[in-house]
């Protein structure tokens, strides 16, 4: 695994690659990302941000949203999949809101993972995009990127996490997660554009495949690798 100076290193080169990286859900409150963050499961980004211009006009707080019943609910978020559990949660957790924290979203892990549908990638989703602490969210995009360019190794989430947290400083914690996501959709997909990675030379994944002699997507020429 890389040491932290070269994590740095190669996080400072993936943010000068994209540096538009950040959360691409639309919201303006906490309460906002939350409810899309939690829709976001197995669904898009862009197909979350059809749904709850709609959604938030209707519900615009944790109050409204617990007063709503699964029936009038579902239709609204049907298109984002898996709908029947997503309103479920969502109330549920609008719900608890009104009951533990005065309808507020709480800016810390242990209660926002206490409600239901919350699990710590869409805690730290919220944390670091509307409530100023420091978060990492590992979504599947995280996993597959630092692993193949070796600054993680594990396919759990919690350890990655762990692992990139150990190795970054809290300022950097958000901007690391948004740019490694964007970085895989982008660049390091399940077939990656390894040519158009501005961090292959220091992969331990594209590495590998030379050290294999399989066949290489072509470089381009006159970059300058990365330590390590």
């Amino acid at each position: 695994m890389k040491t932290p100076n070269q994590t740095r290193a190669i996080l400072d080169a993936l943010e000068e690659q994209h540096p538009d990286a950040d959360t691409e859900l639309d919201f303006s409150s906490p309460f906002e990302l939350l409810v899309a963050t939690i829709l976001s499961a197995q669904s898009t980004d862009r197909g979350v941000n059809l749904v709850t211009p709609a959604l938030f006009k209707r519900y615009p707080s944790a109050r409204k949203l617990a007063k709503a019943t699964p029936e009038a609910l579902e239709p609204q978020i049907h298109s984002t999949g898996f709908f029947r559990a997503k309103a479920k949660a969502l109330i549920g957790m609008a719900q608890a809101l009104v009951r533990d924290h005065a309808g507020e979203v709480p800016a810390d892990m242990a209660a926002l993972t206490a409600l239901p549908g919350v699990g710590r990638k869409t805690a730290n989703v919220v944390l670091g995009h509307a409530l100023g602490v420091p978060g990492l969210p590992v979504d599947r995009h995280v996993l597959r990127v630092a692993n193949r360019i070796g600054i993680a190794e594990s396919e759990s989430p919690e350890d990655v996490e762990a692992q990139l947290s150990a190795a970054l400083p809290a300022t950097r914690w958000t901007r690391a997660s948004d740019t490694l996501i964007l970085h895989g959709r982008r660049i390091c997909k399940p077939k990656p554009l390894c040519e158009q990675c501005a961090v292959a030379d220091s992969c331990a994944f594209y590495q590998t495949l030379r050290q294999e002699r399989r066949p290489l997507p072509a470089r381009n020429k006159g970059r300058t690798p990365l330590p390590g």
